[in-house]
């Protein structure tokens, strides 16, 4: 375990059968043991680890360790941000067995969607972006369907009572219902008929407390769940889109008077 997060500070992208290239000019004996040397970190002996981890459970391990971090640094957990990853892999990855996560293909953040894939949920404190639970899944994984869930569960084994934060993979119709008991904040997609009217709307917006923000507040019951909605205007956004917005424009204008004056 220590061979395999030393190389995780700077020699990942390398095959498993390359590993001991990374401890031949380190001191391995002071490092990991004695009598430890580079040739002794194989594949096979890293892969007798890995298996080992996947048996006991790596979500647990890594809470385990995690609860003992926030407890030894005092690490501040008002809010718990939610997000995903996918990672792209080689290879046919065909039978998987019994119990694994699918290593498939589906929708590639990292831009590979010919690949096959796994994917990671993660959650980490707003303080210094401390992971606090983490969870391999499969690279198909619809993320509406498993957030709700995965906040809920968190909550419980940190008897967590600050805020949970995610993107707009969080919100659909079913999750509000799911985090009932919970204090959370997402963006409503615009996807969402009620959330598209309320933005093209001309509802007047006041000045927050954020200077070069307004923002407008109104009640839904979006999912039969009594929620809160802040329409937020950016000043500086909104100046970047109208200069977009007339540069948009200016372009076939400019083609229209060539063509008009020709």
């Amino acid at each position: 375990m220590k061979a395999m997060i030393l190389n995780g500070l700077g020699f990942v992208s390398a095959p498993l059968y390359m590993f001991s290239k990374f401890f031949e000019r380190i001191a391995t004996e002071h490092l990991l043991g004695a009598g430890i040397k580079a040739e002794h970190i194989t594949d096979d002996r890293l892969g007798n680890v890995l298996n080992a981890l996947q048996e006991k459970g790596l979500s647990e391990i890594f809470l385990s360790i995690s609860l003992k971090a926030v407890e030894k640094y005092i690490v501040n957990i008002e809010t718990a941000h939610l997000d995903s990853s996918s990672f792209h892999v080689d290879g046919k990855y065909e039978n998987q067995g019994e119990g694994s996560i699918e290593i498939t293909h589906g929708y590639s953040r990292d831009h590979r969607p010919e690949l096959k894939q796994f994917m990671m949920n993660l959650i980490f404190t707003g303080d210094g972006d401390i992971p606090l639970a983490m969870e391999m899944v499969s690279g198909n994984q619809a993320d509406k369907a498993r957030f709700a869930e995965l906040l809920q569960e968190f909550t419980k084994q940190w008897t967590f009572e600050g805020i949970c934060v995610a993107d707009a993979a969080l919100y659909s119709k079913e999750n509000p219902e799911k985090m009932v008991g919970l204090k959370w904040l997402t963006r409503v997609p615009l996807s969402i008929k009620t959330a598209a009217e309320l933005v093209e709307s001309t509802k007047v917006l006041e000045p927050s407390s954020l200077k070069g923000y307004n923002t407008l507040e109104c009640q839904s019951e979006y999912g039969e769940v009594k929620q809160r909605w802040v329409l937020v205007e950016s000043a500086e956004r909104r100046k970047s889109d109208l200069k977009k917005s007339l540069q948009k424009y200016n372009k076939p204008r400019k083609s229209a008077i060539k063509s008009c004056n020709h």
